[in-house]
């Protein structure tokens, strides 16, 4: 019989020693642990019943939120271990159970030890505009938006607002006021904690997640205001990116959000976390700066062109994804095939080698 408790704590410190970023408990099947990028069955754990796993997510997320979860048959939230340890949690029904994904929030490093670009630290330290980070799922946004809040922490004395859901790195005190708030927690929804953070005297909003073109009106308008906007989204290329944001307005709206966009956004920063050669994964990233040739780009409707100003803005800081995976490969830090398997454009990469 299993101890939920037990078995739980058990498993997350076995995913922390074993350095996976990734849990994942179900009904149907062993647990299981993403270590590198790749999926690890503990067929030595027991296989938890249904039962087991609703006194998990109370375990997990209280018993408020778990009778949410038994009504609406999914949930977000974050959990925080004896040890010290956080996570974020999905918990969902599925056609065989129920199954809890559980991601390890890794402690806040700095820009250095995350093998990101020093450059980074401008868009950190801008007093306005929208800066987004993009990528896959599970490709690291959250911990280089938190890399970049941390710079912000302490070296100015501003107030920053994080509105996540859940709520994932939690900062320390330092030099700014820090307000976290999690949705479904502490505010309804994304939309209406973004109402409330103009009247708030914010300086830094973090938006977790641009869901909709509600969250992201309010996010370039926000940017417009005076405000330093960091918010990411599930795409793949700074142009796919653009977009994706002007694509979810009705079509009447279109013009005016690439007027507002070509005018407020800094720059977009694209990352995927490639494996390395030694274990572990490191960045490979893409990073568009808005300058007059792109923001004409955006209000002409020629994004498609963007990819060229970008491959050729080397000397303004901009990085092409490419070139990232090919001084990766040329530092044996990952091998060829990687670099192809992580290449948006695979042919141009070879051509490149």
């Amino acid at each position: 019989m299993i101890d939920s408790k037990e078995y739980l704590l058990d498993l997350i410190e076995n995913m922390h020693t074993q350095g996976a970023s990734d849990l994942h408990i179900s009904t149907s099947r062993y647990p299981a642990i993403r270590i590198s990028g790749e999926l690890v069955f503990l067929e030595q754990k027991e296989i938890p019943t249904k039962e087991n796993m609703i006194s998990l997510i109370e375990i997990l997320a209280g018993s408020e939120r778990t009778k949410k979860f038994l009504t609406q048959q999914e949930l977000d939230f974050a959990f925080d271990t004896p040890k010290g340890l956080r996570l974020r949690g999905s918990a969902c029904y599925q056609k065989s159970g129920i199954s809890v994904a559980l991601r390890l929030i890794p402690e806040i490093e700095s820009l250095q030890s995350l093998k990101l670009p020093p450059i980074l630290e401008q868009f950190a330290l801008a007093r306005q505009g929208f800066f987004l980070v993009v990528g896959p799922v599970g490709q690291g946004k959250s911990t280089t938006l938190a890399a970049m809040v941390d710079i912000i922490n302490e070296k100015r004395a501003a107030h920053i607002v994080t509105i996540e859901d859940p709520v994932e790195h939690i900062y320390p005190i330092k030099r700014s006021i820090i307000d976290q708030r999690d949705v479904g927690i502490d505010t309804e929804s994304f939309e209406n904690a973004l109402k409330t953070v103009f009247r708030s005297d914010a300086n830094v909003i973090l938006i977790g997640e641009l869901r909709n073109h509600e969250t992201m009106a309010a996010a370039v308008t926000a940017a417009e205001t005076g405000h330093l906007v960091f918010a990411t989204l599930h795409t793949n290329s700074a142009s796919q990116t653009i977009d994706r944001i002007i694509d979810s307005f009705p079509p009447a709206q279109q013009d005016q959000i690439r007027t507002q966009l070509a005018a407020s956004l800094l720059g977009i920063f694209s990352q995927r976390l490639v494996p390395r050669i030694v274990g572990g994964r490191i960045p490979a990233y893409e990073l568009l700066i808005n300058n007059n040739a792109v923001a004409n780009l955006i209000r002409e409707k020629r994004t498609h062109e963007i990819d060229v100003v970008i491959e050729t803005g080397l000397e303004q800081g901009m990085v092409d994804i490419n070139r990232s995976l090919i001084e990766l490969v040329r530092a044996g830090e990952i091998t060829m095939e990687s670099a192809i398997a992580y290449s948006t454009n695979p042919r141009a990469f070879q051509s490149m080698m």
